[in-house]
Parts: structure tokens; C-alpha cells; sequence
């Protein structure tokens, strides 16, 4: 392979170096007019010249940035890149969990007898009084609260009761025989259980549906509050984007379109903008930095939209965020918490701030993200899904919690002051999975803001809060096995010291929306145990010591159809109820592709979601017995592109449950042939989950659905103003591979790296060592912790851009 041409080279540089444009031409007439071994001295002499009387790392800095870049110069003289606003340091400080039932009712008595009733414990923090808000407006909607709350109980066991007596009525001994006793009680139990558990979904749906049709809440966290509400200009409010090895085009352009959006409306001095970077990846931290000069050059960022990346990366994205409260919090009011695939209109940010003015007892108002974005034909069936249920339920969950509601971690305001008091988050003591640090961060959270006497909204109605579904069936399984760890984990403070009885619901539904899974998938094993006991046992027709009459086994298949048909009722009606608030309404069907369109795609949705319901048994099944067990998990990034499905992982994943599915049925058919009908529906999906994770996973057969108009939103119908601008950004991305070596090729590149590395190191690598990795067909031998360890050495990194320009 030839040698590159010194003159070439030369340009190249050149082309990096936007001087002034005279004195540029000038200088490159020179170099086309040297001999090639002059050219590089030519180059360098010219550049002397042009940056004479200058720093030139400084030099490159404002070439990079443009005249107007943060740059300063420390007490050495060293040149700094300044990418955060100065310090304002405060405390946030977790206090140790009591939730220790025995040990509380030891307290308890002990200050009893030494007269201290009323006392706070050591490490408990006292509730606020929150201001602002008339006593009697929220006691109106806590005695609401807590009245809806009671309804909600007594119709899910009542509901669950009367169909677990029923149960038992269909079975052919009524549970009499000995020998099926202890499996019919286990069997029951487990329905009683299960039953509760869809009746609270079922419950929460026709609530939603309720408050949908009529139009509103009285007691919803904005009736009353004006639309125009004045936001104090002294009170601001900083968006807050925690990010970990993300595609770095697609965060960048999500968090353009959304200052984009805040800038059209008045409010836009409200707001500043926090990249908090936790990346590890060398090659993605270097992308980070360019995109966010990029991203400040096109808005005029610079003072506003901030860059910080950790180097000590402890409790994952609830730690980035505590850290940034105790460096900046102080600064600001309110906080927006946004994901990496979040998009936020304007409108929606100003509303925020305007509800948490008009509220001041608010601490927590979450929004209700709509899923857009994806092409793979299993993300966009879930889009629809969550775009035609989603309101339905979320609308629900507010009747029943109003001020006691969820926080699901992201596209939420949040008050800083009482968050910084009250929901540090310390580690969780023992050994095992489910122990140490907090994963599932949001609704504990929500529940310390809670007994610290401040409120938690859901603002289920609020329009222009947007965000992206995993691309396939896989990824949202990686998804759901974090989700189940962090739901187990939180399920250790349900006892803990102060909490509200609505969140110590909460954490138990988190629970459920997992454990509801090794639940059914036992109980389907019992009824299969039933059943072999039924068929090999030898009938008992006396039971009972002196019975006089015979119990003579009865089976009634008319009723078991009964009792399916309300259990699928129940599971089914709320899709319906869904769908008929859509078609009640001309005007918004349309934008799901017209009545016809809809119809034909909630069909295709429920048979869907059917055929996936015992995939997703099988592997929760196996989550929570991993977590139970003490089986650590690595805590990644979820992908945000359409990646799609190849079959030799599907065959891994999905080949063990293929295998049960096909010895059950089996093992069925030999018992009783006439069972196969109702195990079908379950041991069927398990044998025909390769194909339909895979086929489900391809974009071009999202697409020929989108074609047919089938599982149409209004997202895709008539795209909001914000996602239309980030699929433009999208598309005009600049291309942020391969950052490492560009951050010591690219002059521009590596004076920003420079500029942000600290002074002193204490190298683990030597710097020769290093250096002699400098020539860029060396650099993969590298691994990734020399990479970042030499993207902190500037002397180094120095050293080896020089290297590579002088060869």
C-alpha cells in the first residue's frame, strides 16, 4: 500500500482548521506549490504564523466552538473547556431503612414506656407541611382517595371470592377425596390469588373509561387551574437527561427537538439542560462531546445546554441525578427527568412548571408517555397497543391513587428541594440480588416524597410527552428482567417506617405485574397434577367415615365455559371499552386508520397479545426464580434502533420453552385427549414462539402493516411537530463512529478532549506504553479501560496526535 501524500495530509488538516479564510488560501496556495518533502514544513511555519501570540490548544478550541466558547484558564494557566455552570454544592443524604416490622413494634413499646409517643426515630425525616394549598382542598381529595380506594378492595375480592366458590364448584370430587385435597386447596388458592389480580386491572380499566367518557376528574392535579397560570421568573426548572452508552445520534437529536420546542414558546428562559453522561465506552464518550458542541453551536447553547460525564459511576441513573442535585440542584426549583428515547414538547415542559406553581403541594407530577418511533411490526403493534389501552388505564390508576400516584422514572417534573431532603437513596443492606443498590429507583422515590407530606400526580391528559417501545419480543424481556429484580427488590421496604398505605400498594402491584407469572405457570402445572390424579386414581365413591350415600364424581363443561367466559371478560372488556371511547369519537378514528382499519388491528392486537401471553409467563417465571435465587444481572442500555430478531437467538431463547410446550401437550394428550382444547391455547403459543419472535421482529413486515393501515397511531398518522423534527435530525445526523480515533486524528476533536481531561493522573498504563500505541493501525490492541484511562491523559493524548501528524 502506498504512502499517503504529505500534501494531501496537509489539506486534510487544513480542512479542519477554519481560519480566517484569507489567510487559509494563502497558506494553502503555498502547500500546492511545495515539493512534497516541503510540505509539511510549509504547513507547520504557516501555522506558527497564524496562531502566533496564541495558545494554540485554545486556538483550536474556539475553531472548534466558535468565538463565543466557554473556555477559561485555571490557576496553572492550563486551558479548561467549561461545559457545566459554577458549583452550588448542597447535601442530599440517605437516612437508614426501618422496615423491620418487629423491631418498629420494639420502638414503639419502648417509647411508650419512656413517655416519647410523637418523637421521629433517629434517621427518620419528619412529613413537611407542604404550602401553598388550602387544607381543605386536599383533604378533599385524600378523603376521595382513600373512599375510591376502599370501593376498589371490596369489588376485587368480593369479585374474586364469588369465582373461586364457583371453581370449586366445577371440580369433579368438590375437593372431598384425600387424595386431591391438599392439590385442590393449592389450586384454589393460586385462582383466588390470580382472580384478584386481573379483577384490579379489569376495576382500574372501567374507572378509566368512566373518567374518559365523562370528560375529566374533579379532583385531577389541573382541574381549577388556569391554562395560562404566571411562572414566577425567578423559579427555573433544568431537564435533566441521564444517558449510559446511548446512540448518540438519536439522544442528541431527541434533546434538539425538545429545546427546539421550549424556545417557540415564552417560557424558554425557564430552562436549562443537563447531559449527565455515565458512558463507559470510550468511543461513544468522544461522540458525546462532539455532539454536544454540535448540538450547542445549532441553538445557541452555550451557558444553557450542559455536558458532564462521571468517572465515578455508583447507583446507576438514580445516583447521576442525586449527583446532580447536590452539585446544581440548589440552582433550581423544579426538575424534568427525561430517558434516553424521551421527547418533550414545549407546550408539555411550560405546563409542568405551570401545574407545580399552581400546586405547591405537589412534589411529583408524572406524565403519560406515548410510544412512538419504531417500524419492526412488534413494536408498532405495541405502539398501538399502548396508544388505544394506555389512556384507559392511566385514567384509572388516577381515579383510584389521585395525589398518592406512580413515578415512572422519566418525562416528569419533580420539585428539587423536597427531593433533595427527602429521596436520597441508601443501599439496601444483606447479601444477593436483592440487596445493595436500588434498581427500580422511581416508585420508591415516589414514595418517600409521599411520607414526607408532598404529593404524586399522574397528569394522565397532558399532551406532547413522547418516548420509544423495544424494537422485538427479546429486548423487551431484557427490559422486563430489570424491571423484575428492581420490582422484587422494592417489595423489602414494604414495611418500612411512614409510608403511605397507596405506595405500599404500589410496591405490591410492582410485585404482582411479575410474580403473577411463576403464580399461573404453578398453577397450571397443579391442574395438570389434577388431572393425572383424577385419571389414574381409582374412583372413591365413600370418603367419609359412615357415609351413607355415594359421592359419585360430576363434571360439568357448561360451567367451566361460563367461568372462562367471565374470566376472559374481564380480561377482554376493557380492550373493547377502549376501543369503543375511539369510535364514539369520528374525528380521532381517523387518525388510527378509520373504524374499519381499527377494528381489523384490535382484532389482530388481542390474538397478539394472546399468543405472547405464555411467552412472557415462561420467562418472568424464570426472572423471578433468578432473583429469588440470588442471580446477579448486568444492567445495560436497551437498544434504540430497530434492531430485529435473528434465528439462531431466537432458537436459544425460545427453544427450551418450544420443548416444554411440545412434551406438555404431549404428556396432556396421553392423559386425557380432551384437555388438548384447553391447553392449547397455552402450550401452542409456547411451540410457535421461534417464528413469531422472529417474524415479529422485521421492519419491512411493520411496514406492510403500516401500508395496509393497520396498527395506525396519530403519531404516524399526523406526526407532532417535535417528532417530525427528530426524524429530520435523524436523517441528517452526522456519524459519530469510531470517536477514539478521531479524538487523536481530528485537531478539532482532540483539543476538546484535551481541554476536558484532567491535569494529573495517576496512570495505571505508563505514557510510553501508551505512546507506542499511537499509529492508528494499533489502536484496537488497545482495550477499553487504556482507551479511557489515555483519554484522560493529556500529556499523552498530546503526544499522540503530534505523532500521528508528523508521520
Amino acid at each position: 500500500m502506498a504512502a499517503p501524500d504529505p500534501r494531501s495530509a496537509a489539506r486534510d488538516y487544513l480542512n479542519e482548521l477554519p481560519l480566517l479564510a484569507a489567510q487559509t488560501r494563502q497558506l494553502a496556495e503555498q502547500i500546492d506549490g511545495a515539493e512534497p518533502a516541503q510540505a509539511l514544513p510549509a504547513l507547520n511555519q504557516g501555522l506558527v504564523a497564524l496562531t502566533a501570540a496564541r495558545d494554540p490548544l485554545e486556538a483550536r478550541l474556539q475553531l472548534a466552538l466558535g468565538s463565543t466558547a466557554p473556555i477559561q484558564h485555571d490557576s496553572r494557566g492550563t486551558t479548561r473547556l467549561i461545559t457545566t455552570p459554577p458549583l452550588a454544592r448542597a447535601s442530599m443524604s440517605p437516612t437508614p431503612w426501618s422496615a423491620n416490622p418487629l423491631r418498629r413494634v420494639i420502638e414503639a413499646a419502648r417509647a411508650w414506656l419512656l413517655g416519647r409517643r410523637g418523637l421521629q426515630p433517629i434517621g427518620d425525616a419528619a412529613p413537611d407541611q407542604a404550602p401553598g394549598e388550602a387544607q381543605g382542598r386536599r383533604s378533599r381529595w385524600r378523603s376521595a382517595g382513600r373512599n375510591r380506594r376502599f370501593v376498589l378492595a371490596l369489588l376485587t375480592v368480593g369479585q374474586a371470592l364469588a369465582a373461586t366458590y364457583y371453581m370449586r364448584a366445577i371440580l369433579p370430587y368438590k375437593g372431598t377425596l384425600a387424595i386431591e385435597h391438599w392439590l385442590v386447596a393449592a389450586i384454589l388458592s393460586l385462582y383466588l390469588i390470580l382472580f384478584m389480580w386481573v379483577g384490579l386491572g379489569f376495576w382500574t380499566a372501567l374507572m378509566g373509561f368512566m373518567v374518559l367518557l365523562k370528560g375529566g376528574d374533579k379532583h385531577a392535579i389541573d382541574s381549577g387551574t388556569a391554562a395560562d397560570q404566571a411562572i414566577n421568573p425567578e423559579h427555573r426548572c433544568a431537564i435533566l437527561l441521564p444517558i449510559c452508552n446511548e446512540d448518540v445520534a438519536r439522544v442528541f437529536a431527541g434533546l434538539r427537538a425538545t429545546i427546539e420546542s421550549t424556545d417557540r414558546t415564552d417560557a424558554a428562559r425557564q430552562f436549562d439542560y443537563f447531559i449527565l453522561s455515565d458512558t463507559g465506552d470510550p468511543d461513544i464518550r468522544v461522540a458525546e462531546l462532539e455532539a454536544w458542541r454540535d448540538l450547542c453551536q445549532a441553538v445557541q447553547g452555550y451557558g444553557r445546554v450542559f455536558y458532564r460525564r462521571r468517572t465515578h459511576r455508583i447507583k446507576r441513573k438514580s445516583g447521576n441525578v442525586a449527583d446532580w442535585c447536590r452539585r446544581w440542584g440548589s440552582r433550581y426549583q423544579y426538575m424534568v427527568v427525561m430517558d434516553a428515547d424521551s421527547v418533550m414538547s414545549g407546550a408539555c415542559l411550560k405546563r409542568l412548571v405551570q401545574l407545580m406553581e399552581a400546586r405547591p403541594d405537589a412534589g411529583i407530577i408524572q406524565t403519560a408517555p406515548r410510544a412512538s418511533g419504531r417500524e419492526t411490526l412488534y413494536s408498532r403493534i405495541q405502539q398501538f397497543a399502548t396508544r388505544v389501552y394506555g389512556p384507559l388505564f392511566t385514567a384509572g390508576l388516577h381515579y383510584w391513587q389521585l395525589g398518592e400516584s406512580h413515578y415512572w422514572g422519566h418525562n416528569a417534573i419533580i420539585r428539587v428541594a423536597p427531593f433533595m431532603k427527602h429521596c436520597a437513596l441508601g443501599r439496601l443492606p444483606g447479601r444477593g440480588a436483592l440487596s445493595g443498590e436500588i434498581l427500580s429507583h422511581d416508585f420508591v422515590e415516589a414514595a418517600l416524597m409521599r411520607r414526607a407530606g408532598w404529593s404524586v400526580w399522574i397528569a394522565y391528559d397532558l399532551q406532547g410527552s413522547y418516548e420509544e417501545m423495544p424494537p422485538n419480543l427479546l429486548d423487551e424481556l431484557k427490559r422486563d428482567r430489570r424491571w423484575c429484580q428492581g420490582n422484587l427488590q422494592n417489595f423489602r421496604l414494604f414495611f418500612t417506617r411512614g409510608l403511605h398505605p397507596a405506595h405500599r400498594a404500589v410496591f405490591m402491584t410492582g410485585v404482582m405485574a411479575y410474580l403473577s407469572a411463576p403464580l399461573w405457570f404453578l398453577f397450571l402445572a397443579l391442574s395438570t397434577a389434577l388431572l393425572y390424579v383424577n385419571v389414574t386414581a381409582e374412583p372413591v365413591y365413600f370418603s367419609q367415615p359412615y357415609q351413607l350415600f355415594p359421592t359419585w364424581p360430576e363434571w360439568h363443561p357448561e360451567w367451566a365455559m361460563r367461568l372462562f367466559g367471565i374470566t376472559a371478560g374481564l380480561l377482554f372488556l376493557p380492550k373493547v371499552l377502549a376501543a369503543l371511547l375511539l369510535l364514539l369519537k369520528p374525528a380521532e378514528r381517523r387518525w388510527f386508520g378509520g373504524g374499519l382499519a381499527l377494528s381489523a388491528s384490535l382484532l389482530l392486537e388481542m390474538l397478539f397479545s394472546a399468543l405472547l401471553a405464555p411467552v412472557r409467563m415462561l420467562f418472568h417465571t424464570r426472572f423471578v426464580a433468578s432473583a429469588l435465587l440470588g442471580i446477579a444481572i448486568q444492567w445495560k442500555s436497551p437498544p434504540r434502533e430497530d434492531s430485529q430478531t435473528p434465528w439462531s437467538e431466537a432458537l436459544l431463547r425460545h427453544g427450551w420453552g418450544t420443548l416444554l410446550g411440545g412434551v406438555w401437550l404431549y404428556a396432556v394428550y396421553r392423559l386425557n385427549p380432551e384437555f388438548i382444547t384447553w391447553l392449547l391455547p397455552v402450550a401452542g403459543a409456547l411451540l410457535i414462539s421461534i417464528p413469531a419472535s422472529v417474524f415479529s421482529s422485521r421492519v419491512s413486515w411493520g411496514r406492510a402493516a403500516r401500508s395496509a393501515r393497520l396498527f395506525l397511531i396519530p403519531e404516524e398518522a399526523s406526526p407532532p411537530r417535535e417528532l417530525r423534527r427528530l426524524k429530520v435530525l435523524l436523517h441528517s445526523s452526522e456519524d459519530y463512529a469510531q470517536g477514539f480515533r478521531r479524538a487523536i486524528r481530528s485537531p478539532l476533536t482532540n483539543a476538546l478532549v484535551l481541554a476536558l481531561a484532567p491535569t494529573r493522573i495517576a496512570r495505571a498504563h505508563p505514557a510510553k506504553e501508551l505512546a507506542q500505541a499511537a499509529s492508528l493501525d494499533r489502536l484496537d490492541t488497545l482495550d477499553v479501560y487504556a482507551r479511557n484511562r489515555l483519554l484522560s491523559d493529556r500529556a499523552v493524548l498530546a503526544a499522540m496526535h503530534e505523532k500521528v501528524w508528523s508521520r
